[in-house]
């Protein structure tokens, strides 16, 4: 592993589908746009990209294959049947001491906190019905896939965050608190 005096910091964003995790990371990133020091990571993901889905690099299972082999990722896993990755260009990133900000998945904190020397853990949460409501408003999955996707969010509960954001309310609120983290962490690194 890098030595962590050099290195900037991973935020990764995790939490349950329907959280907000997308949004609250995209009002963040509008916000800082401005800013060289922080990188809004683009992960490749093998789903096919449609309008209303995370902003990701689609790739198929074989391409995904040949670029984890080729040593193309800082870190891969698997969940919910789709394989995801973050680019090793996050580690250059953070070897010139930035700040990168990553939607990741509760499943693969561990491994995420292998691949990067700093990482805070943001969790996203929201209150139950605001998730089943936001789901549904997706379109993606039936009433029934709604409700597993609820209950499965709530037997997980805690996952390893270091940091709690709830975004039951307006985006705003959640979002300033990402970008209070985000913002923090480069004031202590400076």
């Amino acid at each position: 592993m890098p030595d962590a005096r050099l290195q900037g910091t991973l935020v990764v964003v995790v939490g349950p589908s329907g959280a907000g995790k997308d949004s609250v990371i995209g009002y963040a990133r509008e916000r800082l746009a401005d800013r060289s020091d922080v990188l809004f990571v683009r992960r490749i993901v093998t789903r096919e990209a449609t309008a209303g889905t995370e902003d990701h690099d689609s790739v198929s299972e074989s391409a995904f294959d040949e670029a984890r082999k080729a040593g193309h990722f800082a870190v891969s896993w698997q969940a919910n049947g789709l394989s995801y990755a973050l680019p090793s260009s996050t580690m250059d990133h953070l070897g010139r001491g930035g700040t990168a900000i990553a939607n990741g998945s509760r499943g693969a904190i561990e491994d995420i906190r292998a691949a990067f020397a700093n990482v805070i853990v943001v969790g996203l949460t929201a209150r139950p019905e605001i998730i089943a409501a936001r789901l549904s408003a997706r379109g993606r999955e039936t009433a029934e896939e709604i409700t597993r996707r609820v209950e499965r969010g709530l037997k997980l509960g805690a996952y390893g965050q270091d940091i709690t954001i709830d975004n039951s309310a307006e985006l705003r609120m959640a979002g300033d608190a990402l970008i209070s983290i985000i913002t923090g962490r480069l004031s202590l690194a400076s």
